[in-house]
Parts: C-alpha cells; structure tokens; sequence
C-alpha cells in the first residue's frame, strides 16, 4: 500500500531530504500525481496533440570536413539564429558509448535511496558531484518531476574518485569526445560573427564542464505535470543525447515565425547528438543566435533517461556581446557581466522561461 503524505513537508521530506527522489514516490505504489507536483494550468503540457513535431533533418558533422563545408556551416548557423535547437550525426562520439551512457544512467537511478542519497546536497564526498530532484525545489510551488545526479570535471583524478562508480567512466569519456564538437561548433559561430577570439578567450568560453544525468520515472498522469519546466540553459552550449521514448520540447516564438506561441517535439534519432544554445551564446552574438526555450513532458508508459554536457564560461569570465557584432549593430543589447554572478541568479530563481536573460539585458526604447 502507498504511503499516506498527510502534509506537503511530509511529502517534500520524503522526496527531497531522504533522498528518495521522484522515483521513490514511484516505487511508493502512488497511484495519481500528489499535488504538491500539479502545475498551474499555463504550465501543464495537457496534450501531445498540441505541437508538432520537428521534421528539420539532422545535420552531418563528418561534412565539415569535404566540399560541402560551407553548406553545413549555414545549416548550424540558421538553426543558431532560429529556433536555438537542432540534431547532428556523425558527431564522433561512439555509438556504442551513447548506449553505455543510456544503461549506466539506469543502474545509477536504480541504486537504493540511501545509495544515491550519500551524494545529496551538504553529504556528497565532492562539492562537484550533487544528487538531487527537481530544479530548486526549497523554492518551487510546483515541483519537477525529475531526478538527477550533476557530475562538475575538474581533473581525470578528481571525476575517477568522485563520480557514481555506475557512471563515472562512460560520462567522462561522453564528455571528452563531445569537446571537440562543441569547440568546432562555438568556433564556427563565433568566427561567422566576424569575431577571431585566441585560444585563452575560447578556453574561457568552453572552460567548465559539466554532465547530468537525468530520471524521468513514468508518471500516472502526465497531463498535471512537467518533466522540467520552461527554461533556457545559461551556459554557451548544451549537447545532449535523448533515450528513444521522446518528451523534449523547444518553443517556437512569434520573432520566428509562429502565429502564436508553439512547442516542437525535438523527435528521439538514433545515433543522433541535440544541440543547443545557450544564454551565454545569445549575449555573445548580441541577440544574433537564440538560446533556446525548452522544456520536458513527463511520460505514462515508462521511466526515461537524458544525459546533458553542459559547456559553461569559467566563473570569472566576464561575457557581454562581442566587440565587432555591437559595431555592426550600433548598439549593444545586454551588458557585460560576470558569469558567477549571472549563475547565482539563474540557479536562486525557480524556472521561468528564458527570464535569466533579463539580468543581462539592456533596454532599448
């Protein structure tokens, strides 16, 4: 029989402080949603039926080094500067590796409560490695229905030591062979603004790394809730391999078309990479490419995995637009500010669309 949560502390103290997760209300025997997880009617994703799905075929990598270069350089530039978001092949990262990952972030999320719980927030054995639920959810009315467990590399040494032993090898090497993408990638949008930075300034751009990985358990109804909510990721750009079951959403906004708001489903490939933009890319370009809007619809048939790469600034990096883009546009749209401190307001407010980018903003009459 399920356990009773007479009050919304029990449950948050169940969920959140012991460590049990969502997956440990799943495995509770709940048979409907709690409420404290039941989002305001605008934030619900109520039916599939209400997007549509992506058809934007995916982008081959291995053509960047042939003839046809110049055209893959404007397929990831246009889908930079549109919808923020878009699949790539052939990215040189081992397909057998993308399956390891999608089994190890299984075996992790299948450990015992008090097994991952030793990695909670205050106990982990490395400030880098935090297991947790939802996004912030001391500060969330309606929480998230997602587990996860955040990986920050630092050195080989330090991740070997740390990191879950069920994941530590695959999510390091995921890491690795992603970097060259994403240093090709940031490269190439950079350098498309007519902007060269040196080696020490795109370090500082690419210069923490950080993988997750995140739990979806299959949810009794859906239709009340979010995987996770409306957001943009703060850093420069996100890589991002799905399982095959699908819930990812990207918004479609008026400045790109739509009639009215709309969400794409961002549809499971085999093989296939998701990339993208990040806040600190938008800032970059001054408004040139789109962090994109995303968020993720819990599932009723089964529990689903993700893994994300997040490429972030250094903490000390100051970003603000690149010096040629504001002299080609005569203006500057955001300030220049420190990454911490653009972090501190990103991670101390709840989900709220792409709202992290006000902090930069500059209003223009």
């Amino acid at each position: 029989m399920a356990p009773s949560f007479d009050s919304s502390n029990s449950l948050y103290d169940f969920v959140v402080r012991d460590g049990n997760g969502v997956k440990g209300l799943v495995d509770s025997g709940i048979s409907e949603v709690p409420e404290r997880y039941i989002q305001p009617l605008q934030e619900r994703m109520m039916n599939k039926h209400d997007s549509r799905l992506c058809d934007v075929p995916p982008i081959d990598l291995s053509k960047l080094n042939g003839p046809e270069h110049e055209k893959v350089v404007d397929e990831i530039v246009r889908a930079s500067e549109t919808l923020g978001f878009f699949q790539v092949v052939n990215h040189g990262v081992p397909m057998e590796l993308l399956e390891s990952l999608k089994h190890a972030a299984h075996a992790f999320f299948s450990l015992a409560p008090e097994n991952k719980a030793v990695y909670g927030t205050g106990v982990s054995p490395s400030p880098r490695v935090k297991y947790g639920t939802s996004f912030v959810p001391e500060k969330e009315k309606a929480l998230e229905w997602k587990d996860y467990i955040s990986m920050v590399y630092n050195t080989d040494e330090e991740a070997l030591q740390y990191w879950p032993n069920q994941c530590k090898e695959v999510a390091l090497d995921y890491l690795k062979f992603s970097s060259k993408m994403v240093r090709d990638i940031v490269e190439i949008l950079i350098r498309k603004q007519g902007a060269e930075l040196d080696d020490s300034k795109i370090e500082g751009l690419l210069g923490m790394k950080m993988v997750n990985m995140n739990y979806y358990p299959a949810c009794p109804n859906p239709e009340l809730t979010v995987g996770v909510g409306r957001h943009s990721d703060i850093g420069t750009i996100t890589v991002l391999l799905q399982d095959g079951i699908g819930g990812l959403y990207v918004r479609v906004g008026e400045e790109n078309g739509a009639a009215k708001e709309e969400w794409l489903e961002i549809p499971p490939i085999p093989g296939a990479l998701v990339i993208n933009i990040g806040d600190t890319l938008q800032i970059l370009s001054n408004g040139k490419y789109k962090s994109a809007e995303h968020r993720v619809r819990a599932s009723s048939s089964e529990s689903r995995v993700s893994v994300p790469v997040f490429t972030v600034p250094l903490a000390t990096e100051k970003i603000g637009p690149l010096p040629e883009v504001v002299k080609k546009d005569g203006f500057a749209r955001y300030r220049e500010v420190v990454l911490q401190d653009y972090m501190n307001n990103f991670f101390g407010n709840v989900h709220a669309g792409k709202k992290s980018l006000d902090f930069a903003r500059i209003n223009i009459a």
